[in-house]
């Protein structure tokens, strides 16, 4: 497995969730929620940047059944945009299927209710997202989804 801290992005139309991994790759926290709008792809390069991230994976929603719908043609969109503002083969699209409901089930578990919980959901959807995307790799040792190419 390649060594170097990842993040992982997902991508919301109100706010965008990020989570980071620690250097060795193998657990993904969550970091920061970033207002989606002007700017949000300036943080989000500078957030790789301060963390001197080797790779950004970025959350593809499909259906249950595998199908891509207006989210995630969206979500390609967004990985494209950011791509172009990072080093070539940096970004990842990876099948976020389950992510927002399993960090509401988990917040929840834990106790975090109402504005607490909106306030992390997002961060912590990626950290599922990227926690995924690691132990796959760990698991097939080949890097998780698929590679992006920048466009504007």
């Amino acid at each position: 497995m390649r060594q170097g801290v990842r993040l992982g992005i997902d991508v919301g139309t109100v706010r965008i969730g990020v989570a980071r991994s620690d250097p060795a790759g193998i657990l993904a926290s969550p970091l920061e929620t970033v207002r989606r709008g002007k700017g949000d792809l300036d943080r989000l390069a500078a957030l790789a940047a301060e963390n001197e991230a080797i790779e950004v994976v970025v959350g593809l929603p499909t259906s249950l059944s595998g199908r891509e719908g207006p989210a995630a043609e969206a979500a390609r969109r967004f990985a494209a945009e950011l791509a172009g503002r990072l080093a070539p083969g940096t970004v990842r699209l990876c099948d976020e299927r389950l992510t927002t409901v399993t960090a509401e089930t988990g917040l929840r578990a834990g106790g975090v209710r109402g504005r607490a919980r909106r306030q992390v959901v997002d961060q912590t959807a990626a950290a599922v997202l990227l926690q995924s995307a690691l132990d796959g790799e760990r698991l097939t040792g080949r890097p998780p989804g698929e590679i992006v190419r920048g466009g504007s």
